[in-house]
């Protein structure tokens, strides 16, 4: 991947999901409805063919995909939220079992340069592996979440958000759900909100200002994760869906399926039916123009399924009772 996007983990693990360690409640409709925004369904033009898209992504081509209705959530799973699962579960993350996870090189403090490895990520120098990160501690030993209650959970691999969402009583979304839920209902615009990046001089998404990867300026008011709903929600009541974390979706990645039309790929797609690394979408708050501008609406890209890191969270869809 290039640019500002979650580096891979290499952990060499199964690329299938990981064995539930407990048993999903029943949960009752409305409990689980709770917190998510009812999608209408219908077609929509998923994809993108914006200038300063990347092609090798597979944003293309523009096609008209047909989504059944379904439930999302509002905002990106939070720490309280994770923190609640953990704690009913004993579930552990898979950043917890490798010991260690990818952190922005900007948030490792003094306590946490000890623990730094030395594996590094040639394209992607600002990344670095420390022992000890994980969702509980983000950039580290003696990093906590504790200030952060309302902010996405990171340092989840989508292993990891498929556990969350099985207790939860949801899944998550596929990419064209994500999608359709994205676009708050505009029609081909290159974001959630519309055509402008900074409409009326304010900002409605969190990502990187200044120069990359060096000064953030923080003029949208966060130099790292924001809170889940900092910004205003889109047309369908979603909040931050471009920028802050990656979210995962259930797909396996691929640049070329999508592209043939055929049932399968234009009415409710699921994916190719294997892969080796599983579709985010959104963009972070280390997105930047001049090196991944994926905080548009279109916008693709991919990991491995055991991968963690300071940028990566999700939130989850549900069926329709």
């Amino acid at each position: 991947m290039s640019g500002c996007c979650a580096p891979s983990a290499g952990h060499g693990g199964s690329a299938q999901p990981v064995e539930l360690s407990f048993v999903p409640p029943v949960r009752a409709a409305a409990e689980v409805a709770r917190g998510m925004v009812r999608i209408a369904g219908g077609q929509f033009w998923m994809g993108g063919d914006d200038p300063d898209a990347f092609p090798d992504d597979g944003e293309g081509p523009v096609r008209a995909v047909t989504v059944s209705p379904f439930l999302i959530d509002a905002t990106a799973v939070t720490n309280r939220q994770f923190a609640a699962f953990v704690k009913a579960t004993g579930y552990v993350t898979e950043a917890e079992r490798f010991g260690w996870s990818f952190v922005f090189h900007l948030f490792i403090g003094p306590e946490q340069r000890a623990h730094v490895m030395d594996a590094t990520v040639p394209a992607a120098p600002w990344w670095r592996a420390v022992d000890g990160a994980y969702w509980k501690a983000p950039e580290g030993p003696g990093s906590d979440v504790t200030t952060r209650p309302q902010h996405p959970v990171v340092h989840v691999s989508w292993n990891d958000a498929t556990a969350y969402a099985a207790w939860a009583g949801k899944r998550l979304p596929t990419e064209a759900e994500w999608e359709l839920a994205a676009r708050g209902g505009l029609e081909r615009a290159k974001y959630a909100w519309g055509d402008e990046l900074v409409p009326k001089n304010r900002w409605r998404c969190n990502i990187w200002q200044g120069r990359f990867p060096t000064v953030n300026t923080a003029d949208d008011g966060y130099p790292g994760t924001a809170p889940a709903k900092s910004y205003p929600p889109n047309g369908y009541g979603l909040y931050e869906v471009a920028g802050n974390v990656w979210e995962w979706c259930s797909d396996w990645w691929s640049t070329t399926w999508h592209a043939e039309e055929r049932p399968e790929t234009r009415v409710d797609p699921h994916g190719p039916p294997s892969g080796e690394a599983r579709v985010t979408r959104g963009g972070s708050h280390l997105c930047h123009d001049s090196y991944c501008n994926r905080y548009r609406v279109a916008a693709r890209t991919s990991n491995t399924p055991d991968s963690s890191t300071g940028n990566i969270g999700f939130r989850c869809a549900a069926d329709l009772p």
